[in-house]
């Protein structure tokens, strides 16, 4: 049994030894979204703290592609050797419902490391919009079945869902308009081509800024330190929370302790001052944690946004 046991002993020695050594080259991080958006941004800042404290490139490679999809199957099929990261987006917990045929499991196929940071759904209208509040927006609406147009990033995308949540909850109709892309959709909405959008707050801050569009209601339980003046939408309708949020993951399958390595240096760049600063001008609340608190962050999102997805009987196909 001794014999036994130090077969046991010596045979976990090399992987332990190459998690100890991790990284000894560049590793890649996929962002499944276009570059210059939140997701990238959020991405290029972890990936640059990891490169400083990990002594190894952290590379972005930006795969866009079927609503996120497509960048996250790369990850799904790569080796599971912590050289290839995945920049892990609400849209993930989204595809688990919409997509009828992917071929992954999200929750299964992808080994949640960190969460990084969030930002809160936020209910915009144009600045002539008859509204100030969300109830008068929903007594409008009522009034004006079918007249209002919501702009969304695209069929399927966070803010979308989020709007077919709105409707689900009060019972109102709006026509969704999808945009290729959050910043058209905001764009639509400043020139008034349509009435209301729910956006992040990277997406529309320097929109809101400027005062071309108006916040009457943030997504949230609570007041938001990003948007303290602006009610919380769970005050008229209690319970409404949505937000995008990214996080870090990694094949299924890859060493523990490489996944604890690079759960402890996220959450070391999110404490650092510098990072801290930037995500706070950019209206990004901070996260981290441990590999379980984001797992359990992925699960209950795939089921809030799966019952939203069934009762609108959306389908990506």
């Amino acid at each position: 049994m001794r014999y036994a046991g130090a077969v046991a002993v010596t045979g976990a020695l090399p992987g332990s030894a190459f998690a100890a050594d991790y990284p000894t080259r560049a590793a890649r991080v996929i962002v499944p979204c276009p570059p210059g958006g939140a997701a990238d941004i959020t991405a290029r800042l972890i990936a640059q703290s990891l490169s400083e404290h990990l002594g190894q490139a952290f590379v972005i490679e930006n795969k866009p592609g079927a609503g996120s999809n497509l960048g996250t199957e790369t990850v799904v099929s790569a080796a599971p050797d912590g050289y290839t990261l995945l920049l892990v987006n609400a849209g993930n917990a989204i595809n688990a419902t919409l997509y009828q045929h992917l071929n992954f499991d999200f929750i299964r196929d992808i080994e949640p490391v960190c969460s990084t940071v969030q930002a809160p759904h936020v209910m915009f209208v144009t600045p002539s919009f008859p509204a100030s509040t969300v109830a008068e927006f929903i007594a409008y609406a009522k009034a004006n079945p079918g007249k209002l147009d919501c702009a969304s990033a695209g069929a399927g995308s966070a803010n979308h869902i989020s709007a077919e949540m709105f409707k689900m909850m009060t019972g109102i109709d709006m026509v969704h308009v999808p945009f290729n892309g959050g910043a058209p959709a905001v764009l639509a909405l400043v020139s008034g081509q349509v009435q209301a959008m729910f956006a992040d707050t990277l997406t529309a801050s320097e929109q809101l800024k400027a005062g071309t569009i108006r916040a009457i209601g943030v997504a949230t339980l609570q007041r938001s330190p990003v948007l303290p003046d602006v009610p919380p939408i769970s005050d008229t309708m209690p319970g409404f929370y949505a937000s995008s949020w990214w996080g870090i993951g990694v094949p299924r399958g890859t060493s523990g302790d490489i996944v604890k390595k690079l759960n402890t240096e996220t959450n070391a760049a999110l404490a650092d001052a510098r990072i801290k600063e930037r995500f706070a001008a950019m209206g990004a609340l901070l996260m981290g944690g441990t590999p379980d608190s984001f797992r359990k962050l992925i699960a209950d999102e795939t089921e809030k946004w799966g019952k939203v997805i069934k009762f609108a009987g959306i389908s990506a196909g």
